[in-house]
């Protein structure tokens, strides 16, 4: 099984190559996550979206099929009942003109930015994403109106990234270091929290 993403023909691979992905899902698995929605890790990315002022934060930990939203804070949701439509599903996902897909519990491998968070092993931060050329035509630019991005990997102490903790908004944020610390600090402790999950 190949965990590189797609790399159409003529174009430059701009998703980094997951090559932990195997000992990733071993581990998720051993700690019982990452196949469903936990309340826990919902309220814990509630909090962090109060925290931040930001209108999406997620704990995402990429599996062998994708990126999975095991905690979601979404604007005007109810968490446990969302999904990001299927291909072939218009824009906005209703079909009218002009309305923006909403993001939902899963997400294709080579769409947003976690995935160079699990690769380079540290935080990542852009405050506009059009800044930088190779982030700028990411799929959640245009599908979901992303403009702005703050994550950090969630490594665990046997040296496996487990996921990655984000905020995301629709609009340029000068993070700043203050919005890193407080990233990096998030992800420290949900860490810790992730090593003693109650299905363990």
């Amino acid at each position: 099984m190949s965990y590189d993403p797609p790399r159409p023909a003529g174009r430059l691979l701009l998703t980094p190559e997951d090559r932990e992905a195997p000992a990733r899902a071993l581990r998720l698995r051993g700690l019982g996550l990452g196949r469903r929605a936990e309340p826990a890790l919902d309220a814990f990315a509630d909090h962090l979206a109060a925290r931040m002022r930001a209108p999406y934060a997620m704990v995402n930990f990429p599996g062998e099929e994708g990126q999975f939203f095991a905690g979601l804070h979404r604007p005007e949701r109810d968490v446990l009942n969302v999904d990001t439509p299927g291909p072939g599903t218009p824009a906005g996902g209703d079909g009218r003109p002009g309305t923006r897909r909403e993001l939902g519990r899963h997400l294709a491998r080579d769409h947003g930015f976690c995935p160079h968070v699990v690769a380079r092993r540290k935080a990542l931060v852009l405050e506009d994403v059009r800044d930088y050329p190779r982030f700028a035509g990411n799929a959640v630019v245009d599908e979901f109106g992303i403009r702005s991005y703050l994550g950090a990997p969630l490594i665990d102490t046997t040296g496996t990234v487990l996921g990655t903790v984000s905020v995301v908004d629709v609009a340029p944020r000068p993070w700043g270091r203050d919005g890193l610390d407080t990233i990096k600090a998030a992800a420290a402790d949900l860490t810790r929290r992730l090593e003693h999950w109650p299905g363990t």
